[in-house]
C-alpha cells in the first residue's frame, strides 16, 4: 500500500537513451508542522515485548497494511535498527556488539545548573569528574530501546484523512 503511492517515472541506467520506468522510491512527504505537533491527533504508546509496526496497525487501523504509517509518524526508515527489538534480539544483538556487554560504555555527570535531572555524557574519561556515574554497554543499549519502545499513534478517526492526503501529496509531483 505505501510504495504504491510512489511515482513511476522513465530512467536510464546506463545513460544510452534506453528508458525503463521504475518506481521513484526518492520521492518524499513530510509531516506539516501543524500536524506533527497537534497532540489531539496522537496517542503515546510504549511498544510492548514483541510488537511489530504490523501489529500495531491491525489492532489499532484493522489492516496491517497501514503499518506504514506507524512507521511514517514515527520518522522510522529503518525498522530493524529504530524500533525496539524483543528480548532474545536484544541480548543477541548486546553480545554480538560488545565483548562486554557490564563493560563502560561513557560516564555521566548530573546538570548543576537549570533542570538538574539533566544528565551529560562526558565520554570515557572521567579523570576530571571522579565522582560520575558509570553507564556501562547494557545500561546504554537499554536505555536506547527504552527510548524506541515511546511511539506516537495516529488516532483511528483520522487515520483515512491521513491515508488521503499523503496519497495526494505523492501524486503531486512526478519527480
Amino acid at each position: 500500500m505505501y510504495f504504491a503511492n510512489f511515482p513511476i517515472i522513465p530512467y536510464d541506467s546506463v545513460g544510452n537513451g534506453d528508458f525503463k520506468y521504475v518506481t521513484n522510491l526518492l520521492k518524499r512527504v513530510a509531516l506539516r508542522t501543524k500536524v506533527k505537533t497537534n497532540t489531539l491527533l496522537y496517542d503515546t504508546y510504549d511498544v510492548k515485548e514483541g510488537e511489530t509496526p504490523e501489529m500495531l496497525a491491525h489492532k489499532l487501523y484493522g489492516s496491517v497494511d497501514l503499518h506504514w504509517v506507524i512507521l511514517f509518524i514515527n520518522g522510522i526508515t529503518d525498522r530493524y535498527h529504530q524500533w525496539p527489538m524483543s528480548t532474545p534480539q536484544y541480548l543477541a544483538f548486546l553480545n554480538d556488539k560488545y565483548t562486554n556487554p557490564d563493560g563502560v560504555h561513557h560516564y555521566e555527570i548530573t546538570q548543576t545548573s537549570g533542570d538538574t535531572t539533566v544528565t551529560i555524557d562526558i565520554g570515557t574519561d572521567n579523570t576530571d569528574h571522579v565522582g560520575a556515574t558509570t553507564i556501562t554497554n547494557r545500561e546504554y543499549e537499554e536505555s536506547r530501546q527504552d527510548t524506541l519502545r515511546k511511539i506516537r499513534l495516529k488516532d483511528p478517526s483520522y487515520i483515512d484523512q491521513f491515508v488521503e492526503e499523503f496519497e495526494t501529496l505523492m501524486g503531486e509531483s512526478i519527480l
